[in-house]
């Protein structure tokens, strides 16, 4: 197996695969792949045991069912491309030790990946959270390719060192690192600061990445381009004026072409 991860702002990930390999991976990341590999979508796989397995997995922000990837006689590739700017990074695991990863950052992995749903440790986590509080736990013996948007931001935190982060930058963290809620401090910053009500405490030990790139952010900066219809109405003007201008230069030409002729 030789993975190799092309590009920069939006990489891909090429996995090239021998006869006997296999890679686990989410339903929905294929981007492409060689004749040689083929594909096997169940739910008996990526650490499920059994239906409750693969639900629990799905909560996790994965899905149900996930595709198995094998070169059964000859050699061949398949690619995962980034779906955002950033990086895919890739993560060894060893046994007894796991991470979590924002609920869509799990791109792939090898046999023995174990993906599951990460609730976290407080109570306050699970309620007051919301979907940026919900993880996918990444753990067994295996490789795993995970997706982080924008520029990375590692820390190596020491025990009992702490950091507070708006969820959405919360990429991937080690499983020794203690996750908790936390309430922003300040009753205008709650209500005016637009921050929202809730942070996450990182404590560690333990190493944490960030992310710079959050797909509300996102979103949220594009809505003025997309929500108005400024958008629409500009792109149909501009069309209008370019169909008037190839009637009007085709009426032109062909009237001098006719004075030239004469």
């Amino acid at each position: 197996m030789e993975p190799k991860i092309t590009g920069s702002i939006l990489p891909v990930l090429e996995m090239v695969l021998d006869p006997g390999d296999k890679i686990v991976a989410e339903t929905g990341q294929l981007s492409w792949m060689t004749d040689s590999i083929e594909m096997h979508t169940t739910t008996a796989t990526g650490g499920a045991k059994g239906i409750w397995g693969a639900v629990t997995r799905a909560f996790g922000g994965g899905g149900l069912f996930m595709t198995e990837y094998t070169a059964p006689r000859f050699r061949g590739m398949v690619a995962f491309a980034a779906k955002l700017p950033g990086a895919i990074i890739r993560l060894d695991l060893n046994q007894g030790r796991g991470y979590y990863v924002h609920r869509h950052g799990f791109l792939c992995g090898t046999p023995g990946i174990e993906v599951s749903v990460g609730f976290q440790r407080t109570l306050g986590a699970g309620i007051f959270g919301g979907n940026g509080f919900v993880l996918q736990k990444l753990s067994g013996p295996a490789s795993a390719w995970v997706e982080l948007g924008g520029e990375v931001v590692t820390y190596e935190l020491p025990a009992g060192a702490m950091i507070k982060v708006h969820p959405g930058h919360v990429g991937m963290f080690e499983d020794t690192v203690s996750f908790d809620v936390t309430l922003m401090k300040g009753f205008r910053n709650m209500l005016f600061g637009g921050d929202g009500l809730f942070l996450a405490q990182l404590t560690g030990p333990g190493k944490v990445w960030l992310q710079t790139l959050t797909v509300p952010n996102l979103a949220h900066a594009l809505t003025p381009y997309i929500s108005s219809g400024g958008a629409s109405e500009s792109v149909g003007t501009a069309a209008g004026a370019a169909i008037t201008g190839t009637v009007a230069g085709a009426v032109l030409n062909g009237f001098f072409g006719r004075d030239d002729e004469t």
